[in-house]
């Protein structure tokens, strides 16, 4: 736990490093550009697709025969564009993660290991290639567990639970994982998974947590239309500077707690693989 609060303020305070404010707007750029000529080429016609589909939609006529007596005029017309932009939300989401982590969290990782960790040994127990091939990998299985798990988010609860937890453990599964690409070996890499997995799950929920926040910002957009072309590239930008403060967190507790595993007298003893009561994988 002492591990895990340690590396919570050490990277909230990183957040206020110029150079980590700038990095945090290399990936903006790429983000808004693509999200605004999806936007731009696919708003329209998916609003209009989502608002047939809700009016013929069999299930929902008697809804919207009670709205209309509410003195509602339009309801399909009103909630079609959330649900466009909620739709988006996990593309826009994805994308940052891996904005971030393949355009900011190498730089992220070298600036925290030439201030905390310069004498700490570079293994490199990973590869760029095994490092795309890991990201793509859990950024499928992510994005299959979105769509078998989105009817579930019509119950109220579970939309505010459901995706925090899938990023989160797409958080964990990337950002760790490079975070200890070019200063772990494999078996030392596995070790601290096996270790730390659930405190690393624990980071990755927090900040799905608060990646979800961005969200009102994004919501806005839709609402306050003036205000579209400045509010959703803020919503972006803010995406942006979580999933960097998520990278930091993971940096910092990851290289800590490689360094306390070669330390120990112990080191790598008995970590072969993982005790039969989890059920993460090991990487």
């Amino acid at each position: 736990m002492g591990l895990l609060v340690d590396s919570f303020w050490r990277a909230a305070a990183y957040c206020l490093v110029p150079r980590v404010i700038a990095l945090s707007l290399l990936p903006l750029a790429l983000i808004a550009v693509v999200a605004g000529v999806g936007g731009w080429l696919l708003w329209a016609d998916a609003v209009a697709w989502t608002q047939s589909a809700l009016e013929h939609a069999h299930w929902l006529a008697t809804l919207w025969g009670w709205l209309g007596h509410l003195g509602l005029g339009d309801p399909s017309g009103a909630l079609a564009p959330w649900l466009v932009v909620l739709a988006a939300l996990p593309v826009i989401v994805i994308v940052c993660v891996l904005a971030v982590a393949a355009l900011v969290t190498p730089a992220l990782v070298r600036l925290v290991a030439a201030r905390r960790f310069a004498q700490l040994e570079r293994r490199h127990g990973a590869s760029l290639a095994a490092s795309i091939a890991w990201a793509a990998g859990s950024t499928l299985a992510a994005l299959a567990a979105m769509l078998v798990s989105m009817p579930l988010w019509l119950i109220p609860p579970l939309v505010l639970v459901l995706p925090p937890l899938i990023w989160g453990w797409l958080n964990y599964r990337v950002m760790a994982f490079d975070a200890l690409s070019e200063h772990a070996s494999k078996p030392e890499r596995m070790a601290i998974f096996q270790r730390h997995q659930w405190q690393l799950l624990v980071i990755g929920v927090l900040c799905g947590f608060l990646g979800a926040a961005p969200g009102v910002v994004w919501l806005s957009g839709v609402v306050f239309a003036a205000a579209f072309f400045i509010l959703v590239p803020l919503a972006i930008w803010i995406y942006t500077l979580v999933f960097v403060f998520s990278s930091l967190w993971f940096t910092h507790f990851c290289l800590a707690a490689l360094e306390q595993l070669r330390q120990s007298p112990d080191t790598l003893s008995g970590v072969g693989s993982p005790p039969a009561s989890s059920n993460l994988p090991a990487p």
